[in-house]
């Protein structure tokens, strides 16, 4: 895959067109249609908050804690749809992949754009929502950026990798599936980490070193409160927090490399 190959006119409007079709078709046939883009995210913030804030008392000693979750929920939500849909991306554009020659990332990476046209119609709510809630506005909010890069690019990884084994064994969809619905409790979105800190330090630190926790915590310490726990300020070591991104550029490079190793067996097996 060189990079001319990736970077030509041709291959970028082949993605742009595919990420449109993506997003339009998701929605289709749905009475709420493009709705659904914010509904989903907020809906499951409702819930949680309900159940973990107003019922069990998490998160009181947070500050902005509304914004706090609706933050880590939608992020949660970034992360899952994009790997979700960039796994099934090429068993789901099988009958193009058998038609036309093109480079294959194409269909991942389209399938995950979709996912990011999402989150950003979900942060501008988080941020008018932050604003509502008493955040000042600060130029941290830009550090937002790269925690969101961060995220996606791991995401990338995950459904290069799980996409191109996938294509041959369908049972990757559902194993993923089960594994999220654990991750979910092991990474701090309902529970502030403070609360794993109370009882272990050193758990606190492992799950900071998961890069989907440290990017979420990076996010919250940017857009909410200077006082998240984040491998910046919890680790007590200048080179620990170049882990989870030291694992993200490795997942994302390994994932690359399986799935051109692959591709050239996907018209045969889809």
């Amino acid at each position: 895959m060189s990079i001319p190959r990736v970077l030509n006119r041709k291959n970028r409007i082949l993605l742009a067109e595919l990420t449109k079709t993506d997003f339009k078709l998701r929605y289709q046939g749905s009475v709420l249609g493009y709705l659904w883009a914010l509904l989903r995210p907020l809906l499951m913030f409702a819930i949680l908050y309900v159940v973990f804030a107003k019922l069990l008392k998490i998160g009181g000693d947070i500050p902005h804690y509304p914004v706090y979750l609706l933050c880590g929920t939608t992020m949660w939500s970034f992360f899952t749809e994009c790997t979700a849909q960039g796994i099934q991306a090429v068993v789901n554009r099988g009958d193009l992949l058998r038609k036309i020659s093109f480079p294959k990332y194409i269909v991942v990476v389209s399938a995950t754009l979709t996912a990011i046209i999402n989150l950003l119609i979900n942060l501008v709510v988080v941020i008018i929502f932050a604003l509502i809630n008493g955040v000042d506005f600060s130029w941290s909010w830009f550090l937002v950026i790269p925690a969101i890069a961060e995220l996606y690019l791991l995401s990338l990884g995950i459904a290069f990798l799980l996409g191109s084994i996938n294509v041959k064994y369908r049972d990757i969809t559902s194993i993923w599936d089960v594994f999220v619905q654990a991750l979910f409790y092991a990474i701090p979105i309902i529970y502030p980490i403070s609360m794993v800190a109370d009882t272990s330090t050193l758990a606190a630190k492992i799950i900071l070193l998961n890069p989907i926790a440290q990017a979420i915590q990076d996010i919250r310490f940017a857009l909410i409160t200077h006082e998240t726990i984040t491998t910046w300020n919890y680790l007590g070591n200048i080179f620990l927090p170049f882990i989870p991104i030291l694992m993200t550029l490795a997942l994302l490079f390994f994932g690359a490399f399986v799935f051109r190793k692959k591709s050239k067996f996907f018209a045969e097996e889809v």
